[in-house]
């Protein structure tokens, strides 16, 4: 079974995932396909025994008909009531608020970073919502797109947000939900958004190879970024605004000048990754960027020479999430081999292996000591980078976690799910 065009990278990945686990256990198809060969027999003799019924005449079952003999025991069956109370069974849920406003999975979620309960989300339904964390009576839908929302991203004084999609197109959005315009030039589906940190540039990577930058107050073409020979999985600005970075499905990362669009460094081979880039996280400093692959590898580049300068190799599976720590020296990665690494950047060693019940898909540092990881199994953890211990645990989700998106107040993570709801955790005390 190919993977659904509309669906954003990451979700492709898990698919993939998990069909190369169903051809490692043989092909189901086969084994359903031989039951209902069996089944169609029976049910042809039932209908003949009705048929029989129908015209009032006898039927009886001859001693050579039965195959075997099963006898039952009482004790093993569950009576009427035993019954009633098994579908009575609630799931756990630990979420202080839930949004159902979508009509499919969700892929993608934002808080704004000066309202501490406004949050964007969107997903496979096409659609983009805008809505408050404890007020379920108001949300704003993000119309006119015409494929899967695959990402959303607040300028950093919370004034615009901006939507992308696999079709190809950004919108920006006010707060309110009022659209301000649509920037178009892409060839392929948006992989990711981000905002300038002092202004209302806006940087997208496309499918198409290409990174856009646009004026979002004018909505004005600025700059086109091309060189990567794949789709530009991840990227941002560095947090002095000086510098931009990308990685690309071609395995390369490149550095760029934003203001000439010169490419100042190619990142490629040995050292480096041997597949493609699927994160990046760039320091506060604005001097490292710490990459993830499919390969299951994770280096740190020095962006003023575009070396690296130490790697992880850790884990055995594709990274699907990095980040540094707000003191730089310590990173976060999580994988698709259920483990999320705290990394001591400064001194290149693994300070500790958090284990999950499947594959990790998404991260967020809470203050300088707690991690929060999105899991497949649908549970949004919390983890002492001190420690390596879960110190919290929350439930609801029935089917993985796609995105977590931390609230201005701090106090509360918003994540999203395949499932198709967006739920609110309290995570007040761990700072």
């Amino acid at each position: 079974m190919p993977p659904d065009p509309k669906h954003p990278q990451r979700r492709r990945r898990l698919r993939l995932d998990e069909e190369e686990r169903i051809d490692a256990g043989g092909d189901s198809r086969e084994r359903s396909d031989r039951k209902l060969v069996v089944l169609s027999a029976l049910e042809a003799e039932i209908f003949a025994f009705k048929d029989d019924e129908v015209n009032n005449e006898e039927f009886f079952l001859d001693e050579s008909d039965i195959i075997e003999e099963v006898a039952l025991d009482n004790e093993d069956l569950p009576d009427a009531d035993e019954e009633s109370d098994m579908e009575q069974v609630e799931e756990p849920d630990d979420s202080g608020h839930i949004f159902t406003g979508h009509s499919g999975e969700l892929y993608t979620v934002a808080c704004s970073p000066t309202d501490a309960t406004l949050v964007a989300t969107g997903g496979g339904d096409d659609k983009g919502f805008l809505w408050r964390i404890g007020q379920g009576d108001w949300a704003s839908e993000l119309q006119g797109h015409g494929d899967s929302v695959s990402s959303l991203a607040f300028s950093n004084d919370g004034q615009l947000l901006a939507s992308g999609s696999l079709d190809g197109i950004v919108q920006v959005w006010d707060v309110l939900g009022n659209q301000r315009g649509a920037l178009e030039g892409p060839g392929g589906g948006i992989e990711w958004l981000r905002w300038h940190p002092r202004g209302h540039l806006l940087l997208a990577g496309s499918e198409d190879s290409t990174v856009w930058m646009w004026n979002a107050d004018r909505g004005a073409f600025l700059s086109t970024f091309a060189g990567h020979g794949g789709s530009v999985t991840c990227g941002d600005f560095t947090p002095d605004g000086k510098i931009i970075c990308t990685g690309s499905d071609d395995a390369t990362m490149r550095i760029w000048n934003p203001k000439s669009g010169e490419n100042l460094h190619v990142v490629r081979g040995h050292p480096y990754h041997t597949d493609g880039l699927t994160c990046m996280s760039i320091s506060s400093s604005s001097t490292l960027a710490l990459t993830g692959s499919k390969d299951g590898s994770v280096h740190v580049v020095n962006i003023s020479t575009g070396r690296v300068v130490t790697s992880l190799v850790s884990h055995s599976d594709s990274i699907e999430c990095v980040g540094f720590a707000p003191s730089d020296s310590w990173a976060a990665v999580g994988s698709l081999d259920n483990r999320l690494a705290i990394w001591d950047v400064e001194h290149s060693l693994t300070r500790s292996m958090c284990d999950h019940e499947e594959g990790v898909t998404c991260l967020s540092w809470l203050g300088a000591f707690y991690v929060v990881t999105g899991c497949v199994d649908g549970i949004v953890r919390v983890w002492d980078s001190r420690s390596g211990e879960c110190v919290r645990t929350f439930r609801g989700h029935s089917d993985a976690v796609q995105s977590l998106s931390l609230s201005a107040a701090r106090d509360c993570i918003v994540s999203v799910s395949l499932d198709g709801t967006a739920r609110v955790f309290e995570v007040s005390g761990l700072q």
